[in-house]
């Protein structure tokens, strides 16, 4: 299993419309790195979901439901499923992330306008902790 986060502006996007929703189709990506990281991304791997903007925190974790196929809108690209799972009921913010050490190689803060990204099992668990 592999970890990723994702990012998205709350008010075009947010974490609640994936929880109403349940499970949704990620799309709408046109970055060719972030592009590149959905084609890996695997059933049943773990989604971090980052709310940018003015919140910047991760609220929840979400799951790979369907993996890559072509975005209708943009063949150029790829869309993947993803279902909610659980909220985070302490939001992990992008303060406290930078804030800690074993965080630091996090593409969250060494590309921070990248939309898609790996998160490593470590900083995975680390952020799991950090959100209860």
């Amino acid at each position: 299993m592999n970890y990723w986060l994702v990012k998205s502006e709350p008010n075009s996007y947010a974490w609640n419309d994936l929880r109403t929703k349940s499970e949704d189709i990620w799309d709408g990506v046109r970055n060719y790195q972030a592009r590149n990281f959905m084609k890996e991304m695997k059933l049943g791997d773990q989604v971090f979901f980052y709310h940018s903007g003015k919140e910047k925190a991760i609220v929840g974790l979400a799951e790979v439901s369907e993996e890559a196929f072509p975005d209708p809108k943009d063949l150029d690209f790829v869309a993947v499923k993803i279902k909610s799972k659980q909220p985070f009921k302490n939001p992990v913010s992008l303060i406290a992330i930078k804030s800690t050490d074993l965080l630091s190689e996090l593409l969250l803060i060494k590309q921070s306008r990248l939309s898609v990204m790996p998160i490593g099992k470590v900083e995975a668990d680390i952020l799991m902790k950090m959100s209860v």
